[in-house]
C-alpha cells in the first residue's frame, strides 16, 4: 500500500492542473489550478489588488477517505518550492488523523524553482497572498469545515503563515465574513527576525492558536529567536505552544537523510535586532526600541544578513513533529 501511495503521489506532482475557481463540485484528490495574484510588498498587500499581477497557482489536495465534513491543512513551502515529503509524508499522517491536506505550489506557477539563493525572485507578500486565496476556495469544498482550517508553512512558508494571522492583514483580504485561519503552526519558521518580525502588541495577531515546531540544532532558521516571539505573541493574547525538536536541523522532515551544508543559501542571523511596526511601517531595535532609520537602519540590516546553512532530514525527528503537530490540531479543532 505504501508503494501504491508513493506512486499515486509522484503522478498526482506531474498530473496537469484543473482549473477552477470554487470546490463547489466537491472534487476528490488531484491538482488543482486557482487564482491567486503577486503583491511585490506587505504595504501592497494590505491595499488591495486592485490592478496587481494575477497568476493561477497550484494546490495538491489529499482528502481522507469518507464522505463526512473534515478539518484541513493549507501547507506552505519553504525556499526550496514544493519537496516529497508534502506530497507523501506529511499527507499520509495527516489524513489518517481524520484531516485534509491541500499543499500549495507557489513557485512553479511563477516560473521559479527556488528562492533560498535570491528571495528577491518571488516576493514573500506573493506567499500571504496565495494562503489567503487558497483559505478562500478550500472553505467552497463540501467536505471540508471552513471553519477549521489551518495553515502550516516551512521555513520562508513559516513567516507566510505568521502573516496570515495578522489582524490588519487579515482585514484587507476581502474573506467572506467569519472566515479566517482557525490554527497557525509554523515550521522551522523564518519569520522571526528581521524586516519579518513585527511589533507585537494586543489586536495585532489573531486569536488563532499557533504551535511553533523548531528543531533545536536549526542553523539555518535559528530557534531562539522564534521562542522569544512566540512568547511575545502569547503575551498579547494569542494561545501559543512551541514544540523543541531536540537536535533536529533545518528541513528535518526532509526524507534525505544526508546532512548538507548549502554554502549559497541567504539567511537572517538570530542576533538581527529588527522589528517593524505595521502601524507606518517604521522599524525599530527590539532589544532597544529606539527608532531605526537612515544609517542606523541601513547599518542594522546589514549585521542581519548571512550566508550558509545546514540541512538535514531525520525520520526519527519528523515523526516528533508530526505527532505534536497531530495532538495541537485535534486539541485546536475538537477532534
Amino acid at each position: 500500500m505504501a508503494g501504491l501511495l508513493a506512486w499515486i503521489t509522484v503522478s498526482a506532482a506531474h498530473a496537469q492542473p484543473v482549473a477552477l475557481s470554487s470546490f463547489a463540485e466537491a472534487p476528490g484528490n488531484g491538482v488543482y489550478a486557482f487564482p491567486s495574484w503577486t503583491p511585490k510588498s506587505l504595504g501592497e498587500l494590505m491595499r488591495g489588488d486592485k490592478g496587481a499581477e494575477g497568476v493561477n497557482i497550484v494546490g495538491h489536495l489529499f482528502l481522507p477517505p469518507g464522505n463526512d465534513k473534515v478539518p484541513a491543512v493549507v501547507m506552505v513551502h519553504g525556499s526550496g518550492g514544493v519537496y516529497p515529503a508534502e506530497l507523501d509524508y506529511w499527507p499520509r499522517q495527516l489524513n489518517a488523523a481524520g484531516i485534509a491536506v491541500f499543499v500549495l505550489d507557489m513557485f512553479g506557477p511563477r516560473g521559479v524553482r527556488s528562492t533560498a539563493e535570491d528571495q528577491s525572485q518571488v516576493p514573500f507578500a506573493a506567499d500571504v497572498a496565495d494562503s489567503f486565496a487558497a483559505l478562500k476556495l478550500l472553505a467552497t469544498h463540501p467536505r471540508i469545515d471552513a471553519g477549521r482550517i489551518a495553515a502550516m508553512g516551512f521555513s520562508r512558508g513559516g513567516t507566510a503563515v505568521l502573516r496570515s494571522a495578522v489582524e490588519p492583514v487579515i482585514a484587507a483580504q476581502k474573506l467572506p465574513a467569519g472566515l479566517q485561519y482557525a490554527a497557525i503552526v509554523p515550521t522551522y519558521s523564518g519569520g522571526c527576525s528581521g524586516i519579518f518580525r513585527l511589533v507585537v502588541r494586543p489586536g495585532v495577531f489573531s486569536k488563532a492558536p499557533m504551535l511553533f515546531v523548531h528543531g533545536s540544532a536549526d542553523d539555518y532558521a535559528p530557534m531562539a529567536p522564534c521562542q522569544d516571539y512566540a512568547e511575545k505573541i502569547r503575551a498579547s493574547g494569542t494561545p501559543v505552544e512551541f514544540a523543541v525538536i531536540e537536535g533536529a536541523q533545518h528541513k528535518f522532515d526532509d526524507d534525505d537523510p544526508r546532512r548538507r551544508f548549502l554554502a549559497r543559501v541567504t539567511r537572517t542571523r538570530a542576533d538581527c535586532p529588527i522589528e517593524v511596526d505595521l502601524d507606518g511601517f517604521r522599524a525599530f531595535d527590539r532589544r532597544t526600541g529606539a527608532r531605526l532609520e537612515g544609517p542606523a537602519y541601513k547599518s542594522a540590516l546589514a549585521t542581519c544578513r548571512d550566508t550558509g546553512a545546514t540541512v538535514q532530514g531525520d525520520a526519527k525527528a519528523r515523526d516528533q513533529a508530526a505527532a505534536a503537530v497531530i495532538a495541537f490540531l485535534k486539541k485546536t479543532f475538537g477532534m
